[in-house]
């Protein structure tokens, strides 16, 4: 086992790709789901805007 994790002696580098691998892609994931609840939380905001105004020129 230890020889697999040393990987003849470049495991650090292997290993440590991995992991920045890793924490890049986990990163990416967490800013689309962040930017996908901000364009959601934009569009319905836009949305109240916009039924807003058509009820106040209904009402005019």
């Amino acid at each position: 086992m230890s020889d697999f994790l040393d990987m003849g002696g470049y495991g650090f580098y292997v290993w440590g790709s991995y992991l920045v691998a890793l924490v890049c892609i986990a990163g990416e994931i967490i800013l689309v789901f962040n930017r996908k609840r901000t364009l959601l939380r934009h569009l319905s905001l836009i949305h109240q805007s916009t039924k807003q105004e058509k009820r106040n020129e209904t009402a005019s």
